[in-house]
């Protein structure tokens, strides 16, 4: 069996395929290592490029749209599935004529473009067409994930240090407190040791894990005592101070919820192709690369039950 290897796109790779009418066609693999997405009606995953004016494209009529390959399970945050290459399912290598091919439209248009010239269209009906998703959530807190394991079990779901429900990796405000971590100065000069965080009262705790930041005996979201809007940095009544850190002012206004957090997602898709015939690539698996689209960075919204 041939060595297992995938292509590295930063390389510029020649293969050299005679087609049935003696045509010999010279195939430089200087692609992007991300591919587009396109389609409502079967999914077509691509990659173009200029100079020559080449593409590669898959068609997996399975799939109605790029949403099906986003709903990940909800234990590994994983979407994996395997689709048979078939005379619906074509892996397809094409080049043009055209010097410069165009950024949309190229695939999935109601109307071919006009414009737009085919020379070659060589394909594979039979392999297999893998692609996984992978979920990665985060709270953007300025703290990585990994330091959020207060325990130190390895387990970062069982860290939620306010009782909100929302593990600290995933929690805007870790300390419930409505203030958000990533301006209580978790890690004041970015170098990743939370040794010098921001401790306004000098207690054991940093202010983000701190729901009395300055120790006065009043819970930092109940010091609003300007506006309350489940922001208590914006209320200040001495010395220009905000009351949550001023333990001059100790008076109480009774908080009655939690501020909306956001949790943001970002989906990493993967392809790889493999056991296909399509004479132009001598490998056993293709290596599609990465989709990249805007809409695979988003975000969900929660407001935490209030106690």
């Amino acid at each position: 069996m041939r060595p297992l290897f995938f292509i590295l796109f930063s390389l510029s790779i020649l293969s050299f395929y005679t087609c049935d009418d003696g045509d010999v066609i010279t195939v430089d693999f200087d692609y992007d290592e991300t591919f587009q997405v396109c389609g409502t009606d079967g999914l077509v995953f691509y990659k173009t490029k200029n100079d020559p004016s080449e593409s590669l494209s898959i068609r997996i009529t399975e799939l109605d749209s790029i949403g099906e390959i986003l709903v990940v399970d909800s234990l590994t945050n994983t979407y994996e599935a395997d689709f048979a290459l078939s005379a619906t399912n074509v892996f397809n290598y094409r080049t043009y004529s055209n010097t410069t091919l165009p950024t949309s439209g190229l695939f999935c248009s109601d109307v071919p473009l006009s414009s737009v010239k085919i020379i070659k269209d060589i394909e594979s009906t039979s392999g297999n067409v893998h692609i996984k998703t992978v979920l990665t959530e985060d709270d953007n807190d300025g703290i990585p994930a990994e330091l959020e394991d207060i325990n130190g079990n390895g387990d970062l779901t069982d860290d939620d240090t306010d009782g909100d429900g929302i593990p600290n990796y995933l929690d805007e405000d870790d300390d419930g407190d409505n203030v958000l971590t990533k301006n209580e100065s978790p890690d004041p000069n970015g170098d990743g040791d939370l040794s010098d965080a921001l401790n306004t009262d000098g207690d054991d705790d940093p202010n983000y894990l701190d729901d009395d930041d300055d120790g006065d005996g009043i819970l930092t979201r109940d010091e609003e005592n300007q506006s309350p809007d489940q922001n208590p940095g914006n209320d200040i009544s001495l010395d220009g101070i905000a009351d949550y850190l001023n333990p001059a002012v100790a008076t109480k206004t009774q908080a009655t919820k939690y501020r909306q957090h956001t949790i943001y997602q970002t989906y990493v898709v993967t392809l790889t192709v493999s056991n296909f015939d399509l004479q132009i690539i001598s490998l056993d698996v293709f290596d599609f690369g990465v989709l990249d689209d805007s809409d695979l960075s988003t975000s969900r919204k929660i407001t935490p039950p209030f106690n």
